[in-house]
């Protein structure tokens, strides 16, 4: 075959295009710090850099989740131990009205301070979290009981209609982070019905008023029925919390763990991008330096 200075011009144009889009692909490389550029690069190294970011991706959101149910259960928690704290303060009245030596205007006195601690207790009962009621169930854009006292709406406490939030905190893994206000206050839980903790505080206030010994002593039992019955939610809760804490530093472990084996998927060895890159640059110029022999001759040269 009859060999052209024109099929040497273009073999020549031809590798050095290759060799210079070798040693672009290298520079990428280097200057990516990644593998692959294109899924077309490496098609397996990046069907397994789409899974491993999608496992970080949802451990990602799984943290997000953890993070907000547990300020969800720490402000369910401390709304609890205020109202604990009120009811105790509400009992050690009611002992000292309940050993007989106080006058009526004591004992009225006394009622004032209760009728306060009941008004705290119902701005308790409807605390709020990012706008939202805790103790509402569902309705959480909706108040648990109203100024009075009264349940002002109904949250439902049996299965199937449960109104429990549940998070998403692992695959498969649901826990729920509110307290639903009915069992926490007690009573019917009908609409317009007065929770149990409110009707027992009212009678508590009346027996104060009427200086009825019988009554003030019904309510230390009363007082002690409540607290039991808050004490054992806040136990629920920290029990909880508790599985947040053991969720969320599981979720950490995995985190670090998918994200190294992310990195090494995808990320490039600097040491050996660079040495290639060397490679390739000697070879171009190697390249360049071959074609400048090539297309050195002219029409001059040939008419010596």
């Amino acid at each position: 075959m009859r060999i052209t200075n024109n099929m040497l011009v273009n073999n020549m144009m031809y590798n050095m295009g290759n060799n210079l889009e070798r040693l672009d692909r290298i520079q990428q490389m280097l200057s990516t710090g990644k593998k692959i550029a294109t899924p077309s690069d490496d098609p397996i190294v990046a069907s397994r850099a789409l899974k491993m970011r999608t496992d970080v991706a949802e451990i990602q959101q799984y943290k997000k989740n953890v993070d907000d149910a547990g300020s969800w259960l720490e402000i369910s928690e401390s709304t609890l131990s205020n109202m604990g704290d009120l009811l105790q303060r509400v009992r050690e009245l009611a002992v000292q009205a309940a050993n007989g030596s106080m006058t009526q205007d004591d004992t009225k006195k006394v009622a004032t301070e209760v009728e306060q601690i009941k008004k705290q207790l119902i701005q308790l009962s409807n605390t709020t979290y990012g706008g939202r009621y805790i103790f509402s169930g569902f309705k959480t854009d909706q108040k648990l009981v109203d100024d009075a006292g009264l349940y002002n709406i109904q949250v439902e406490t049996l299965v199937p209609n449960r109104e429990d939030i549940k998070y998403e905190i692992g695959i498969g893994d649901m826990i729920n982070i509110n307290v639903l206000g009915s069992e926490l206050l007690g009573g019917v839980g009908a609409v317009g019905t007065p929770p149990k903790l409110v009707e027992d505080l009212d009678n508590f206030i009346n027996g104060l008023n009427a200086n009825d010994n019988t009554a003030i002593s019904l309510a230390i039992t009363k007082i002690d029925e409540n607290s039991e019955n808050i004490l054992m939610i806040r136990s629920d809760v920290g029990a909880r919390t508790n599985r947040l804490e053991l969720t969320k530093n599981r979720l950490m472990a995995d985190d670090t763990n998918f994200t190294k084996l992310m990195s090494l998927n995808e990320d490039a060895d600097m040491a050996e991008v660079i040495m290639k890159l060397k490679n390739e640059e000697n070879v171009y110029q190697a390249s360049l330096a071959g074609g400048a022999r090539i297309i050195q001759p002219t029409l001059v040269d040939f008419l010596r």
